[in-house]
């Protein structure tokens, strides 16, 4: 594997979410040298693994995998995966030095052709995290059929060394010894898109700290729906059995001072909604109960979706859930506030529970990166009523809910701002991009 040492780019863009590869594409359109780095071992982010989007009930990876395989063929776009960011300086004007480090994979990128010989010979299984826990996988794996790259990775902690996966690759890429890779790129812009992740499912001790197999995260659910999730189809991971009562518990971890995240999290409602339509249509018998504090529809059409799921029969209870425990026969038991109706401490008992849990940043700038974060840990825009991506850094620019919590549709429209802004910065620079060098020196020739 070649040693990468200093790299030169226009634009360096932090994580290949949805956020970041839209901003990527719009400034390699324009001509501009761009380098998308990531954390995980595949770009794509949260959205390449949920099943369908609100309010349309698009196919999400439909919107996803095009944009994955348009940045990863793009010739002014280069991506890294599987590194971590250790430092982020702005030094002048005209350089941004991003140092990082590139985990080993123990599978050398440049042999790898993706056959996954080496998976399938893999005699190790553990849990797959990609299928919320639900489904094993290999110890050397790739983490989804359409991730990209398609290069595999070995789970150093859990391969037991047998040496298999060396012996069937057919052009020996399996590289027991391989270290972390340090490397810098020097840019003179940067976006940060480093998404975000939910609240942990332990964190409340009345809603069981995690421990109760029939209560699952909404992205657990989001795997349960996939049609090519775990079991393809919706089963109760206690006993296999297709629940006839599902409920979700709304603002399980936002709008709660106790868990120092007192702001809404903005789309739990609207995707507590879409799994709830999904569900009603993959199990037409089964009762869907959401209980909420409020129902936030705010963007367009949202009110109109909400309508519709209540017209599906889906109910909505206006409470708030103080307790969940186990009830009989492996249900799960609610115990809450009535708001409307009779009102008073009511208790009832559901098949499979899920929790709208909080999105909180994915990512902490202290010691990494002068960036200014809100109270809330979100980066903090400088002008955020009339240029919400721009920072306090100079040159270095916010999309996605890495400034804070919003749909998809914002995201993407948000992502396309930050490209904008970073490209202005660039011909403030006096530097255009390719495209527009050739353009303006055939105006010239005219």
């Amino acid at each position: 594997m070649k040693s990468k040492g200093e790299l030169q780019f226009d634009a360096v863009v932090i994580g290949g979410g949805i956020a970041g590869l839209q901003s990527a594409l719009d400034l390699g359109d324009q001509g501009y040298k761009v380098a998308v780095v990531d954390k995980d071992a595949t770009i794509g982010g949260k959205m390449i693994r949920l099943s369908k989007v609100f309010p349309t009930l698009d196919c999400a990876s439909c919107i996803t995998t095009p944009k994955m395989s348009s940045a990863a063929h793009h010739e002014n776009i280069t991506l890294f995966t599987y590194c971590s960011m250790d430092k982020l300086d702005r030094e002048n004007p005209e350089r941004v030095v991003v140092k990082l480090t590139q985990k080993p994979r123990y599978v050398d990128p440049d042999l790898c052709i993706g056959c996954r010989k080496c998976e399938y010979g893999c005699p190790v299984y553990v849990s797959d995290p990609e299928q919320g826990g639900f489904n094993m996988r290999k110890a050397v794996y790739i983490p989804f059929s359409n991730a990209i790259p398609q290069i595999a990775l070995l789970d150093a902690e859990n391969c037991s060394l047998c040496g298999k996966c060396a012996r069937v690759c057919p052009t020996g890429a399996i590289d027991y010894f391989m270290k972390p890779e340090k490397f810098t790129i020097v840019a003179k812009t940067a976006i940060l898109a480093t998404g975000f992740e939910l609240s942990p499912m332990d964190q409340k001790p009345q809603y069981g700290l995690g421990r109760l197999q029939n209560v699952v995260s909404s992205m657990q659910m989001e795997r349960l729906l996939a049609p090519h999730g775990p079991y393809n189809r919706v089963l109760r991971p206690s006993d296999g059995k297709e629940p006839d009562s599902i409920a979700y518990v709304q603002c399980a971890g936002s709008r709660d001072k106790s868990l120092g995240i007192p702001y809404c999290s903005r789309v739990c409602c609207m995707y507590a909604i879409k799994q709830a339509m999904l569900l009603s249509g993959a199990l037409p018998l089964a009762d869907i109960t959401i209980y909420y504090m409020d129902i936030r529809a705010f963007g367009k059409g949202y009110e109109q979706f909400y309508q519709n799921a209540k017209a599906m029969g889906i109910e909505f209870v206006k409470a708030k859930v103080a307790k969940i425990t186990q009830g009989d026969e492996q249900t799960v038991k609610l115990r809450y506030e009535d708001q409307e109706g009779d009102g008073g401490v009511m208790e009832r008992e559901h098949d499979l529970v899920i929790l709208s849990l909080g999105i909180v940043p994915q990512w902490d700038p202290e010691g990494i990166c002068n960036v200014s974060c809100g109270q809330d840990g979100f980066i903090q825009s400088s002008m955020p009523k009339i240029a919400p991506t721009v920072t306090d850094l100079e040159g270095v620019y916010t999309a996605g809910v890495a400034a804070g919590p919003k749909d998809i549709v914002d995201t993407i429209t948000e992502a396309g701002a930050a490209a904008m802004e970073a490209s202005n910065y660039l011909k403030g620079l006096g530097q255009a991009g390719q495209g527009q060098e050739e353009t303006a020196e055939a105006e010239a020739g005219a």
